[in-house]
């Protein structure tokens, strides 16, 4: 008996001594948000106040040593996240994550992100403050890395911390560059549907053709490759463990049409959701500097900020910055490629992939005149039609950091426009307001000019030079508004106006949220912040209610059932509103899903509908097709007794629509809520993992909005009647230049990506609910409201 008792005491010890080691270990694992911690090469002692929403206020003496205070709490909170987003562009995913991220890396390595950061850094000023900058905060960065505690991502997944360089900085601006880009997606999918169907069918799509293109030749292995080519990067990209960057919204609305006579900014750039979420907010505040700002993680610089001065912020301008040409290989020699002087060497890089708990895998990288091959880089496409890629970000000598730098550390309006032409790839709106009055949008990127018969929405023909760009344009030909007369500039990603005589290609999204945009700005001119509020998170669709009539006006009634008639009556009294207890829109999306998929699937088969439902083009077409009475895709070519009419596959569309529902969700059309459907989760990388879901992974939330709308929640289109929203305002920031104090933002999980901070979801149930809070710049406020960790030189 007491053997048995000394064996039960034991256990008790043993078990308290875990739950301690245990207790240790889990706060031993959380940031540290007050205190004093010693740095190397501070050269005056710091402040940082975390206030009640774990946002840091660094008070420095110098710029110096606040980048370096923002490099040490940026990496406490999110170094996570920093060591995955710097793994995309030099292939180096694998090296953790093994072979199910192979072919991630074997494309980015292929697209020449990393060659190009090496360029640009070779070229830098090393006296230059900007380069300085960026020192001080990796040395800031590589100090937590060294002396700060392990994240447990790194623990589970068996990652051993390294130090950050400088090339980290720019191969995460180059990945951020490619995630904007929609090239790589359409251009191979329209090049297939062009070889599949032949023009007729594109021109209902209102991709024009002009008759003097040069045109591929059909070939079964082009139309084989470039279906690989599509379903390989869809893939790719789907597997991303960090948030690609997807659309945006802006407005700014000048003095005259405010009810406080100044300036009002507002801006939510749309990215797909994640945890943590995509910014890092940090205040910094200097003698001679200010600026609150949102970072991404890993660069020194915000690319959203404001001051007591000014604002800034970005859409995605969705230019056509890549296009892909079909090379041709030499008859004989399989190391040559067809040029306008001849037959040119292809220039060849052997790259090493190193793969967790395999052998490492080398790849041959070959490159033209254009750029890359692609076919070695994506898997099942033929090496005898080589398909290159020729993108701005890697043909020019592209030093994003910099033009961060000149917009973040500007004095005036002219600074940031300066900082804005110095931008060359990605295309970007970068909108603009200050405390005197003025506002500004300007489009970034090199744009370029192609000869008249040049369809950059296809694969062109790389061989005789015909096709290549012949002119780059000025900055001051790109798309821009300055103190306009109309008293505001918006983005929404829309087609803006002519550039140098011409509609510049891209990849924009219909004018849906544009217009709602507009239809709200226009009239009004006493706006304050109350009205900015609810407009950011306005979900009404303004093209439903006129996709509705033409419905409506192809269903005669008395054919239908009692459901399916009190579903129309439900769709013919809507609003377009789309919240979580609405049922219109719950009908309305399964409706608008089916008439794609009866409209276009026998056409194209279910692989290439699937890849047309994920480019922008079938944002346009939604509208665009319906609209047209007559069109030869409303024809079921899979009947071949019958040609079917737009009225037939409306009608047709609307009884599967009702039929499916009340499959899905029973008879009772009360109980068809949006937001049992619509529903928003943020993932976080090991929260695929089942029994680490509920740690890693935020929500999952009932979700207002739609495709479409100022709340712009994307999700895919699928039969399934569940629509998981995987991308929308990354933030909504509202700058209010009359009360600059009391500006207002959200995030959409919270400030720190570790699990065990209280600030890793605080923000979630707010932002759902379209609530804000403070972006504090008062001094006195922050300190009342904060914790004070103090940071200490030391020589040590």
């Amino acid at each position: 008996m007491k053997i048995l008792k000394k064996v039960f005491l034991i256990i008790a010890i043993l078990l308290i001594l875990l739950c301690i080691g245990g207790w240790i270990y889990y706060n031993s694992l959380k940031p540290i948000y007050s205190g004093n911690i010693k740095l190397k090469n501070l050269e005056k002692e710091t402040t940082i106040y975390f206030d009640d929403y774990g946002i840091p206020h660094i008070y420095a003496q110098n710029k110096t040593d606040a980048l370096t205070a923002l490099g040490y709490v940026h990496a406490q909170d999110r170094l996570w996240q920093m060591e995955l987003i710097r793994r995309i562009a030099p292939g180096k995913l694998s090296e953790i994550f093994g072979e199910k991220m192979l072919q991630t890396d074997q494309f980015f390595v292929s697209l020449g992100i990393e060659e190009a950061s090496k360029k640009t850094i070779e070229n830098l000023n090393k006296n230059s403050d900007s380069y300085k900058l960026a020192n001080a905060y990796l040395e800031g960065v590589n100090q937590f890395i060294k002396n700060g505690t392990t994240p447990i991502e790194f623990t589970l997944v068996g990652v051993k911390k390294e130090p950050f360089q400088l090339n980290d900085i720019y191969n995460i601006l180059g990945y951020m560059s490619f995630s904007f880009a929609q090239a790589h997606k359409t251009d191979p999918l329209l090049s297939i549907l062009k070889e599949k169907l032949g023009e007729d069918y594109l021109k209902e799509l209102n991709i024009d053709i002009d008759p003097n293109t040069t045109l591929i030749k059909n070939s079964k292995h082009n139309v084989e490759t470039f279906e690989n080519m599509v379903s390989s990067i869809d893939q790719i990209m789907d597997k991303m463990p960090v948030s690609p960057f997807i659309g945006s919204n802006s407005w700014v609305v000048s003095s005259k049409k405010t009810s406080t006579g100044k300036v009002f900014f507002a801006n939510d750039p749309h990215i797909s959701y994640s945890q943590p979420s995509v910014w890092y907010e940090a205040h910094i505040n200097t003698p001679n500097y200010e600026i609150y700002g949102y970072y991404l993680a890993g660069v020194p610089f915000p690319l959203l900020g404001h001051n007591r001065n000014y604002a800034y912020g970005l859409t995605m301008f969705e230019n056509d910055d890549i296009d892909f040409y079909k090379e041709t290989n030499h008859p004989t020699d399989s190391l040559k490629y067809k040029t306008p002087k001849g037959y040119e060497n292809y220039k060849t890089t052997i790259k090493t992939i190193k793969v967790k708990d395999q052998k490492d895998v080398k790849i041959t990288v070959k490159k033209t005149r254009h750029g890359p091959i692609m076919n070695n880089a994506i898997e099942n496409i033929t090496q005898s039609e080589p398909i290159s890629m020729s993108w701005i970000f890697t043909t020019f000598n592209v030093d994003v950091l910099k033009a961060l730098y000149t917009i973040s550390n500007a004095t005036k309006m002219e600074d940031v426009k300066k900082g804005a032409s110095m931008i060359y790839a990605p295309g970007l709106n970068i909108m603009y307001g200050d405390v005197k009055g003025n506002i500004a949008w300007w489009a970034t990127g090199k744009l370029y000019k192609s000869k008249p018969h040049v369809n950059r929405k296809f694969i062109l023909d790389g061989s005789t030079g015909e096709d290549d760009p012949i002119e780059y344009l000025d900055f001051s030909e790109n798309p821009m508004a300055e103190n306009p007369k109309w008293n505001y500039v918006y983005s929404a990603n829309n087609q803006p106006d002519s550039i140098a005589s011409i509609l510049y290609p891209g990849y924009y999204l219909p004018e849906d949220r544009a217009k709602r945009i507009v239809q709200l700005l226009e009239p009004k001119n006493d706006w304050n912040k109350n009205d900015f509020k609810k407009m950011i998170t306005d979900n009404v669709s303004v093209n439903s209610s006129e996709i509705i009539k033409i419905l409506t006006s192809s269903i005669q009634t008395e054919s239908l059932t009692e459901n399916q008639q009190k579903s129309l009556q439900i769709l013919q009294n809507w609003d377009g509103s789309n919240t979580t207890k609405n049922i219109a829109s719950t009908i309305y999306s399964k409706w608008i899903y089916l008439y794609l998929e009866n409209t276009f699937e026998d056409e194209l088969g279910k692989t290439l509908f699937n890849q047309l439902l994920k480019t922008h083009i079938i944002k346009r077409v939604i509208s665009n097709q319906i609209k047209k009475e007559e069109s030869i895709w409303w024809d079921n070519v899979e009947t071949v007794d019958k040609t079917e009419s737009r009225s037939q596959i409306l009608l047709n569309s609307f009884i599967e629509t009702i039929n499916s529902l009340e499959n899905q969700l029973g008879e009772d059309i009360l109980n068809w809520n949006w937001g049992k459907i619509h529903t928003l989760e943020h993932p976080h990388p090991l929260g695929t993992i089942a029994s680490l879901r509920s740690i890693f992974n935020v929500g999952p939330f009932e979700a207002s909005g739609t495709i479409g709308v100022i709340d712009n929640k994307s999700y895919e289109f699928t039969d399934s009647g569940i629509y998981n929203v995987f991308s929308g305002p990354s933030t909504r920031r509202i700058i209010d230049f009359s009360d600059i104090e009391n500006s207002i933002s959200i995030l959409p999980t919270g400030q720190s990506g570790n699990p065990f901070s209280k600030f890793y979801k605080d923000q979630a149930e707010m932002y759902n609910k379209g609530e804000f809070r403070k972006m504090k710049l008062n001094k006195q406020e922050i300190i009342s409201t904060s914790t004070k960790l103090t940071l200490l030189p030391t020589n040590e």
